[in-house]
C-alpha cells in the first residue's frame, strides 16, 4: 500500500477561505485543558467568593487566545516538516488550504485580541501568559531542537497555567500541585514522543529530536514522571489544601487517579497510543469515568468536609 502525498492547495481553490480552516488552526479540542489547569487552584478548598467566576474566566480565556496565538506559530515554522507527518500533512497551513500571509494575519489579530484581554482584567497579574508566549517562541525556534528540552519546555506551559490560575484569584500558590502538573505534562508530552517513534524513518525527517529518544528510555521516564505526580498531587492535598478536606480528598480520590493514571500508561506503553494526548485523555472511556469519579469525590468531600463532627479525626497535624 502506498501513500500519496497530500494534494496543497492553489490560491485559486482557497479563494474561498473557511471560516472553519482558520478555527482548527487554533485547534478547539486543545482548549478543556486551559479551563481544567487554570481552575486546578481551586481544588484546595474555601477559596471560593462572589469574584471568583469573573476572574477565573478572565484568566481561561486569556490563556485561550494566547495558546491560540503560539498554536499558528508553531504551524508556520513547521509546516514543512508537518508534510511529512500521516497526521499533521492535513492541517490547514502544511496542506496549503489557509496560505501564510493569512495565518500571519490570523495570528496578529488573535495578539491583538489577546493584549486587550490582558488590559481588561488585572493585567500585572497576566505574566504568566506573556511567558508563556515567549517560552514557546524560543521553542518553535530553538528548543524543540533539543531532545528533552523540547518536553520540558512544553510541561511548562501547563505550569504557568496553573500559576496563572492560582494569581487570579489570589490563591496561595502551590510548589506541589505546580509540580504534580509538570511532571504529569512532561509524562504526557513523553507520551506523545513514543507514539511518533512507530513512525519510522519518517519519524527523524518530522521531528529531528527523536534521535534523542528511544523506547526504553521513554518508557522508563515515563514511570518516572508518573511517580512524581502522584507524589506531588498527595503533597499538595496533604499539605497545601485546606484541612480537613485536603486530607479526606486525598483518601476518597487517591484510588480513581491512581487508576486514570495507570490506564493513561496502558495506553501508552502496551496499546502505542496517545500521539494526541487531548484526544486520548478525552475519548478514552476509562479514563474520563475516573476523572468524573475523582471530582465527583472532591465535590463530596468538600461538603463533608463543612461537618467537622464526621472528619474530626482526620485533622491535619
Amino acid at each position: 500500500m502506498t501513500v500519496t502525498e497530500p494534494r496543497l492547495h492553489d490560491r485559486s481553490t482557497s479563494s474561498g477561505l473557511r471560516t472553519g480552516d482558520l478555527l482548527r488552526l487554533v485547534r478547539p479540542r486543545q482548549w478543556p485543558k486551559n479551563l481544567v489547569a487554570v481552575t486546578l487552584p481551586l481544588i484546595g478548598g474555601e477559596h471560593w467568593s462572589r469574584h471568583t467566576l469573573p476572574r477565573m474566566a478572565w484568566a481561561v480565556a486569556l490563556f485561550t487566545l494566547a495558546a491560540s496565538v503560539v498554536y499558528v506559530i508553531n504551524d508556520l515554522a513547521d509546516r514543512e516538516r508537518d508534510r511529512l507527518h500521516p497526521v499533521k500533512r492535513a492541517r490547514p497551513i502544511a496542506s496549503g488550504r489557509v496560505s501564510v500571509p493569512v495565518a500571519i494575519a490570523w495570528a496578529a489579530l488573535l495578539t491583538a485580541a489577546s493584549a486587550a484581554l490582558a488590559a481588561l482584567g488585572p493585567w500585572p497579574l497576566a505574566w504568566p501568559v506573556a511567558a508563556y508566549v515567549v517560552l514557546n517562541l524560543l521553542y518553535s525556534h530553538l528548543l524543540k531542537h533539543i531532545a528533552l528540552v523540547d518536553v520540558f519546555v512544553v510541561a511548562a506551559g501547563f505550569a504557568l497555567r496553573v500559576v496563572l490560575g492560582s494569581l487570579a484569584d489570589g490563591i496561595p500558590l502551590s510548589v506541589w500541585l505546580v509540580l504534580a502538573v509538570y511532571a504529569a505534562s512532561v509524562m504526557i508530552s513523553l507520551g506523545k514522543r513514543r507514539q511518533e517513534l512507530d513512525l519510522g524513518t519518517a519519524a527523524d525527517r518530522h521531528r529531528p529530536t527523536l534521535e534523542g529518544y528511544s523506547r526504553p528510555f521513554v518508557d522508563q521516564m515515563v514511570v518516572v514522571t508518573a511517580v512524581v505526580a502522584v507524589l506531588g498531587y498527595a503533597g499538595f492535598l496533604h499539605g497545601d489544601a485546606a484541612q480537613p478536606f485536603g486530607q479526606v480528598a486525598l483518601l476518597t480520590t487517591m484510588p480513581f487517579v491512581l487508576y486514570g493514571l495507570f490506564r493513561y500508561l496502558q495506553i501508552v506503553i502496551s496499546e502505542g497510543g496517545g500521539g494526541d494526548p487531548a484526544e486520548t485523555l478525552l475519548r478514552d472511556r476509562r479514563v474520563v469515568v475516573s476523572a468524573l469519579l475523582c471530582f465527583g469525590c472532591l465535590a463530596f468531600t468538600s461538603v463533608l468536609a463543612g461537618h467537622q463532627e464526621l472528619v474530626g479525626g482526620l485533622q491535619g497535624r
